[in-house]
């Protein structure tokens, strides 16, 4: 086991951030990178799962050895077989020479399968012979090939939605996520705008830039749908309209405007008859009830349209997202998809 050192500059340093949900995965990091098991990285995309897979490799046993990564979603289907488990000369047309895959390359180190929640059905249940027996075979071979890796994966998939509607194997999701990380959206973590934002200017040798108060806290107030790859966006499309810079609300308000591609998502439809009350109250009415179910509609509405991100839900909702949970503890209500 290598000896690990505490300094800021250690491989942790990766992860920017002081907020409570970064210094918990640190710590889940540190607890788990010695181990063989195989990690599970949830999260929405550009969340920086793969920095979470680089310093597990980094941080264990296996530091030394290869660390190979295969995007799942970013291969052609009829691809994926050969990247993952390689394949023999002349096994398909432009099959010249035999060529080992990514399993075999990273033989003794970590494989990192980033969005393993897009692979096609009939390649998930090769996965997981091959990580049920520890055995490949290239595409065209015959020859069993026996691989020591660590087994990392990430999807921005909800995998166990995805079981549900028959588009990922349950056994496979068994075998992957003996250890689970969640990485929180950027809005789930806004305390680290600041930080992230000094690093990315860190990284730059160009003039530096500076945000005002202001700027920075109108950044932390964004939805940012795209996470921490967003908002390194952000910093770069400053460094280039306003190198050297002082960069303030109204800068940073045409920032978030260059940026945006897409309309802002819908309010969530207003329940029918939620606010018009009955014609006549003769008979009495249960007014707690109607007040949860009125609430259960909304909050339902609101995960519904914003993908069941709840800072974005809050935000539609007009709540702090901390209020929006207890809401949600208190009236059974689960994200879509995880119920």
């Amino acid at each position: 086991m290598r000896p690990k050192q505490n300094s800021p500059n250690t491989h942790l340093a990766m992860l920017i951030g002081n907020s409570p949900a970064i210094a918990t995965i640190r710590a889940e990091i540190e607890q788990i990178a010695d181990s063989n098991a195989s990690v599970m990285i949830t999260g929405p995309s550009g969340s920086g799962k793969d920095v979470v897979a680089q310093l597990l490799h980094q941080r264990g046993r296996r530091a030394t050895r290869p660390f190979v990564a295969l995007n799942c979603a970013a291969v052609a289907a009829d691809l994926l077989e050969s990247e993952m488990f390689g394949h023999e000369a002349g096994a398909f047309t432009g099959a010249i020479r035999a060529r080992p895959g990514r399993f075999e390359a990273a033989h003794g180190g970590t494989l990192f399968l980033d969005e393993v929640g897009d692979m096609p059905g009939a390649m998930q249940a090769k996965l997981l012979r091959a990580l049920e027996t520890r055995i490949v075979e290239r595409v065209g071979g015959m020859l069993p090939i026996t691989v020591d890796v660590r087994l990392i994966a990430a999807t921005s998939v909800n995998l166990v939605a995805a079981i549900d509607r028959g588009r990922f194997r349950a056994d496979l999701l068994y075998r992957l996520d003996v250890i689970g990380i969640e990485m929180p959206g950027l809005a789930d973590r806004a305390e680290d705008i600041p930080l992230l934002i000094e690093h990315f200017l860190g990284r730059s040798d160009g003039p530096r830039l500076r945000f005002t108060a202001a700027a920075l806290a109108q950044l932390m107030e964004q939805p940012w749908p795209g996470n921490v790859r967003e908002l390194k966006n952000i910093v770069e499309r400053a460094e280039a309209h306003f190198p050297g810079g002082l960069i303030d609300r109204d800068i940073t308000t045409r920032l978030l405007r260059l940026g945006s591609k897409a309309p802002p998502p819908a309010p969530p439809p207003r329940p029918h008859n939620a606010i018009n009350p009955p014609p006549s109250l003769t008979g009495g009415v249960d007014l707690k009830h109607i007040l949860m179910a009125l609430e259960e509609a909304y909050i339902t509405a609101a995960l519904t349209a914003s993908g069941g991100t709840i800072a974005a839900s809050a935000k539609l909702l007009g709540l702090q997202r901390t209020t929006l949970i207890e809401k949600m503890r208190r009236l059974h209500i689960a994200v879509p998809g995880n119920a």
